[in-house]
């Protein structure tokens, strides 16, 4: 099912980055490096099937799904940076500074994010005020109070001993905001409104699977290889930053992650008059996951 999903995000986001970019340039050739190779597509993905349980089709829901991945290609693009954690690989290709360089990285992170709002200014399929929501919430996600924030207490944070509540507010904004943005978007694109009761079920899930896919990159940090990975396996460990079996253990760590899936699965189960049955096999394939 996800394989379906991907290729057809992958095919929207070609589509949509030759519409939005200069293609005769390095910078665009930079962009499509980053965006379009290989990537799981867990956040749009989730845009998607978020729409669907409200009752919209991906192919009205795809504009937005692929606004919040190119959000998410950027922040690749800049936490790879070499003022940031200095990595070669990402996706088992190496990374848009070494593939380009360092500037033309910086500038493809920069085109990316501004081009995820111009998309969705276009999206004729969505009212006006659900698609200015939805700037507010991407833009709120993606700051000085979201992922940003997360990046930035991530990178203090590095040699330093963090208590686990400490360790979750990190990942709540560094992983978590987008992955929550990415729900939240799903369901506006729905032309009916959303009750109060159901947005909070939705946060609530977002929150679980946010927090359970940092904690199994964690995991997998550990037990998997490069290659597998597609990164520098024991990258976290050899910049001596805080992780959850750093703290929980390898077992403890683990411990947590079923019990965030479990707590996912339970807010799912606030939004009877939903179908959630996607939403909830992606929950499983988070914590299953091996890359």
């Amino acid at each position: 099912m996800f394989e379906d999903y991907k290729s057809f995000i992958d095919d929207e986001l070609q589509k949509n980055i030759h519409q939005l970019s200069d293609n005769g340039s390095i910078l665009a050739r930079a962009i499509h490096y980053s965006t379009l190779l290989g990537g799981k597509r867990i956040r749009p993905i989730l845009v998607l099937l978020s729409a669907e349980s409200f009752g919209v089709s991906k192919e009205q829901a795809i504009i937005p799904a692929c606004s919040v991945e190119l959000i998410h290609a950027y922040s690749l693009i800049h936490d790879d940076l070499p003022s940031m954690d200095d990595d070669d690989l990402r996706r088992g290709q190496a990374t848009c500074h070494r593939a380009f360089d360092e500037a033309t990285a910086i500038l493809a992170g920069d085109a990316l994010q501004a081009m995820a709002f111009e998309l969705l200014t276009q999206d004729s399929n969505i009212p006006p005020n659900n698609r200015l929501q939805m700037i507010q919430a991407l833009s709120r996600a993606c700051g000085a109070k979201g992922m940003v924030l997360g990046q930035s207490i991530d990178f203090e944070s590095v040699g330093r001993h963090l208590s686990l509540e400490q360790l979750e507010n990190m990942h709540k904004h560094k992983t978590g905001a987008l992955i929550e943005a990415s729900i939240l978007l799903g369901a506006l694109c729905s032309h009916t409104s959303i009750s109060f009761a159901e947005e909070t079920a939705l946060k609530k899930y977002a929150q679980a699977i946010g927090l359970a896919f940092q904690v199994q990159d964690d995991i997998l940090d550990i037990v998997s290889d490069t290659q597998t990975l597609g990164k520098t396996q024991g990258a976290d460990a050899a910049l001596n930053k805080p992780t959850y079996p750093a703290l929980l253990g390898l077992d403890g760590a683990r411990s947590k992650l079923m019990s965030l899936h479990e707590e996912a699965l339970n807010s799912l189960n606030n939004l009877p008059d939903r179908d959630t049955s996607k939403l909830e096999k992606i929950s499983h394939f988070i914590v299953q996951r091996s890359l």
